[in-house]
């Protein structure tokens, strides 16, 4: 009996690592299908808003000042979640894509990593960041550098 309650316990254990291993994050997903999106915008005189980019469902994006840390970002958007990063530098892009007080799409990184990023600037600001709501739908122009990465920044 020992063994047969051993051996199950093992397979449990292993089970659920290996569903930890491919069950992504929300926002992970989501950053994905955003990427997608992004990238095959056009290159075109066109504008876009950002409600058009992104294919899940959001109320406020913030735009993460550099420097700011875990918990100055905790406390701007409200929430806590486990791979929050504090940003070393000016060229990094953090954004925390909100919907209901919770996190649904998080962009971290270099533009030159992740393939793409997302610039804006704007007149409300919350401690360490800049906020855009969906509603102001404010239009972006597409940007590349090098001919392989996609900067989306307000005109």
């Amino acid at each position: 009996m020992k063994k047969f309650l051993t051996i199950a316990m093992c397979v449990i254990i292993v089970g659920l690592v290996i569903n930890q291993m491919f069950n992504k994050d929300i926002w992970d997903e989501n950053r994905e299908l955003l990427k997608e999106n992004v990238l095959a915008t056009e290159a075109t005189e066109e504008s876009v808003s950002l409600s058009s980019l992104t294919p899940f469902d959001w109320d406020r994006v913030y735009s993460i000042d550099p420097y700011a840390s875990k918990e100055e970002i905790y406390d701007v958007v409200g929430y806590k979640w486990d791979n929050v990063e504090q940003t070393l530098s000016e060229g990094m892009n953090q954004l925390v894509f909100m919907k209901e007080d919770k996190v649904v799409c998080y962009v971290y990184g270099y533009p030159e990593n992740n393939g793409f990023g997302i610039y804006f600037e704007g007149t409300e600001t919350e401690g360490r960041a800049t906020v855009l709501h969906k509603e102001d739908d404010v239009l972006f122009k597409r940007h590349t550098f090098d001919d392989t990465i996609v900067y989306m920044q307000v005109e």
